[in-house]
């Protein structure tokens, strides 16, 4: 069956309008002196009783930025790092890159009348951060953020609220991620998606998907 075309376009955050989120966490860790094994093992341990998922515990959230570091610490001390991870959200933002190509791609779209919203598991203590970073006005017309939905990616619910706010079939959403199983997510609600690994790349898979040509040569540098 012919899918319709998209008239919705959602962008992840992390990983899509941001550097990989490895090569953040990677950075994360040699500017902090944390080995980013132990780093990684004490987050899948203080992810694992609320389901295995790293941010789960964060970007839903079903613990406070400074529960969370507690824990984080205590982990990384059972592993033999002394750390301190208060005021996480600003270490972890300082410095961090925006991935310009893709914006700019993002404001192209919305200028020719493509919806463009932001979908993305959000911890609530980052909001902030992420509007300096990318400031929504004028670009995003929908905001599907996990803290304030109630529900995460790759879940059904968060899918069926954005296309409610985009005023759109599921079939007419189209999400662009970083991360393969929230691609799956999406396409389970009945949505496309885009796996994004680069601006370039994703920007003609969703040339491909538009209701209308949107100006999608390669992406500005």
């Amino acid at each position: 069956m012919t899918r319709p075309p998209a008239r919705a376009v959602w962008t992840d955050f992390g990983g899509v309008l941001t550097p990989p989120i490895p090569d953040d966490l990677e950075t994360f860790c040699r500017r902090t002196g944390i080995p980013a094994d132990a780093f990684r093992t004490a987050m899948a341990a203080v992810a694992e009783p609320y389901g295995g998922d790293l941010m789960a515990p964060l970007d839903t959230p079903m613990l406070s930025e400074e529960e969370w570091a507690v824990r984080m610490n205590g982990r990384l001390r059972e592993l033999g790092v002394d750390a301190d991870l208060t005021g996480f959200g600003d270490r972890w933002f300082e410095g961090r890159e925006t991935n310009h190509a893709w914006l700019n791609h993002l404001r192209t779209l919305h200028d020719q009348g493509v919806f463009v919203g932001l979908l993305s598991n959000m911890p609530p203590a980052w909001d902030r951060h992420w509007r300096r970073m990318v400031p929504p006005d004028g670009l995003f017309d929908g905001l599907a953020l996990s803290f304030q939905v109630g529900v995460r990616k790759p879940h059904r619910g968060i899918f069926e609220a954005a296309a409610e706010m985009a005023g759109a079939a599921p079939e007419e959403c189209v999400l662009v991620d970083d991360i393969e199983a929230n691609c799956i997510g999406a396409e389970a609600a009945g949505w496309q998606a885009v796996h994004f690994t680069d601006t370039d790349t994703a920007a003609a898979a969703l040339a491909r998907r538009l209701a209308r040509p949107a100006g999608m040569g390669p992406a500005a540098a």
